[in-house]
This record gives structure tokens, sequence and C-alpha cells, in this order.
């Protein structure tokens, strides 16, 4: 690895180490360079902005945190979907409290992204990654219809994420999350269950 390559890495990991332990508003670019052991004119050589580099170590956390979540599910191999689903649910949840400060910051730098265009285009770049990867952890297909499933199933836990952020009294876990989706699958049934329309010629057909 090149001294810049290996310099931008360590930039990614002092960050996350900062963000662990400090709340973002303490995190400067002055820390950053310490807890590195990097020249804070490398941020700006790197990254363009301390914000920007805050924003690539969240994403960096965000992946790795998708990592450990494969890994703790194992060979799904076998498994439905809908049981796919079920695991990677409790093991996300599960970790939510050791993750509390990175999903704060996530947050941080989603609203920071309507006014910066690299914070928009990191952020962007991760959920690009991540919505194949989740797809093909949760055997939802490889095709543009399984990453658009694979995004509602990112909205619906990052939604949980937030919404515990704001209130602990609103998390949904363990057998309420269970139970939860459970109703979700019996109140909207698979489109297998419903008839398919009638193309409109042959009603025209028919009628004519």
């Amino acid at each position: 690895m090149s001294p810049q390559r290996s310099n931008r890495a360590a930039l990614v990991e002092g960050t996350l180490r900062c963000l662990r332990r400090l709340p973002l508003d303490r995190v400067t670019s002055r820390v950053i360079a310490e807890e590195s052991g990097a020249n804070p004119a490398s941020i700006a050589y790197h990254f363009g902005s301390k914000e920007e580099l805050v924003t690539e170590a969240i994403v960096t956390g965000l992946d790795r945190w998708l990592d450990e979540v494969a890994a703790q599910l194992g060979d799904v191999a076998g498994l439905e979907p809908g049981e796919r689903l079920r695991r990677a649910g409790r093991a996300v949840l599960a970790g939510r409290r050791a993750r509390r400060t990175l999903v704060d910051n996530f947050l941080v730098a989603v609203t920071r992204a309507r006014h910066d265009d690299r914070v928009r285009a990191t952020l962007g770049g991760g959920f690009r990654r991540t919505r194949p990867t989740l797809a093909r952890l949760l055997g939802l297909g490889d095709d543009r219809t399984g990453q658009d499933a694979a995004a509602l199933v990112l909205a619906m836990f990052q939604g949980l994420l937030i919404q515990e952020a704001v209130d602990r009294r609103l998390a949904v876990t363990g057998a309420r999350m269970d139970a939860a989706q459970a109703r979700l699958r019996t109140a909207l049934p698979g489109a297998k269950r419903r008839p398919a329309p009638r193309p409109a010629r042959h009603r025209d057909q028919a009628t004519g």
C-alpha cells in the first residue's frame, strides 16, 4: 500500500474511533489528525473537507455492520427469503446499541447531504453498494426488482433505527418484530394470490 493510500485509510480509521466516543461537534480536524497520526492538512488533500471524511467514515462503519450481519447469518442458502429477513433483522437490531453514535452521525450526514454535493455523492455510493449486497444476502435476486426490494428492507430498518434514536420507547425488537412481520405478511399477501389483470386488447375484443 502506498503512503498516500495508507494515510487516507488511517484518517478513516481514526475518524471512526473518534465517532465512537465523541459527539459530532467535538470531532474536529485537529482531533481526527491526532487520533490518526496525520497532518491536519492531509484531510483536505485526501477528502476535500472534514465533513466528507466524516461521511466516508460513517459509510465505512455501516458497510462493516452489514458484513458482520452477513457473518452472523452464516450459510443461509437453504433458507427462504422470509426467514433470512427475520434473522437479519434480529442481527441488525441486536447490534444497534453498540453503534448508536454511528446511527446518530449517519442522520447528521443525511441532513448535510441536502446542501453538500460531495457528502451526497458519498452517501449515494454507499447505498448503491449496499442494495445489491443485501439483495444477495436475503435471496431477493440480482435483478433491479431484487435491489428495489433490498431498498425497502433498508428503509424499514433505517426507519426503525431513526425512530429509536428519537425515543427509545419506539424500539420494535425481538418477538414484537417477528409478530409485526407476520402481520404484514397477512395484511399484504403475495402477488401470486392476486389474479393478473387481462391485457387491454383482450378486454376490447371481448366487449367489441
